[in-house]
């Protein structure tokens, strides 16, 4: 993407949303989502633009060595986005590790994050209730990194533990075009599975509007998370029935009206988007 500065001006009047993806994946795998997302958001705000940030390691990052903490992967984005031209505050949308990334950007910098979504996010303290234990579900992504396998039969295996809606030939070939192109090492796929297993989030909302989506066929994170979040936080819950973990791919168009539902939501009840501050 381009790094060109906007004017003032231009930033105060354009809505942004950043998007975050999760372990070992770049913003090349959020497939149509954001198309769906810009027009639902520019269907609110017409000026509303989208940057799909690849977190360190991954993607246009991937010969950066990934942090092993959370917080320094969010000081790795603040930095992205400053280096863009973008002064902030911003909408973030975080999808699993990413969704770890949103919940510590808005705690720690609550005047640069106007709304957050977490999509099947697994937090601890939350993730803990569960029987489902987080490292030992992503150490099997890990593991087939590390595999003999060829290149396509890895990243079916992966569509296969994270979704439920998607059939293979919608996706694979992009995905190894992908991996061409960005080529991620297995020191960086375990270094974001430290940093993930070592993150622990509060139990106190984040100042900032906050919406929860999850899905319950979600094969790696136990839908319950984002319930037992919800609940202490306080913030809407919306639940899939049938897709995976990736939620935006298997259905790109519910995930993109949910979110501007919310959005039309809090603008009827009188808080218009770009004024939660």
């Amino acid at each position: 993407m381009p790094r060109t500065a906007l004017p003032e001006s231009a930033r105060a009047l354009t809505p942004t949303w950043v998007l975050l993806r999760g372990l070992s994946r770049e913003s090349g795998h959020w497939g149509v989502f954001p198309d769906h997302l810009l027009r639902e958001l520019r269907g609110l705000q017409p000026a509303s633009r989208l940057l799909m940030q690849d977190l360190p390691g991954t993607g246009t990052m991937r010969r950066q060595a990934s942090p092993t903490q959370v917080s320094a992967i969010v000081e790795a984005c603040r930095a992205d986005l400053r280096q863009r031209g973008i002064q902030g505050p911003v909408s973030l949308v975080g999808m699993s590790l990413g969704a770890a990334v949103l919940t510590d950007w808005a705690n720690r910098y609550p005047d640069e994050i106007e709304a957050g979504v977490l999509i099947n996010p697994s937090l601890r303290p939350f993730s803990e209730l569960f029987r489902k234990p987080r490292p030992l579900n992503y150490l099997g992504l890990l593991l087939l990194s590390l595999s003999r396998f060829s290149a396509r039969m890895r990243e079916e295996r992966v569509l296969s533990l994270t979704t439920r809606l998607t059939p293979p030939h919608a996706v694979i070939d992009r995905w190894l075009e992908l991996q061409r192109q960005h080529p991620l090492g297995v020191r960086n796929t375990a270094r974001q599975l430290l940093a993930s297993i070592r993150y622990r989030a509060s139990r106190t909302r984040p100042a900032a509007p906050m919406l929860l989506l999850c899905s319950k066929a979600d094969g790696l994170v136990d839908w319950r998370c984002s319930q037992a979040i919800s609940r202490a936080w306080g913030a809407p819950l919306r639940l899939h029935t049938r897709a995976g973990h990736d939620l935006p791919l298997d259905d790109p168009q519910w995930v993109a009206r949910v979110v501007a539902e919310w959005l039309r939501d809090r603008s009827i009840q009188g808080v218009v988007p770009g004024e939660w501050h």
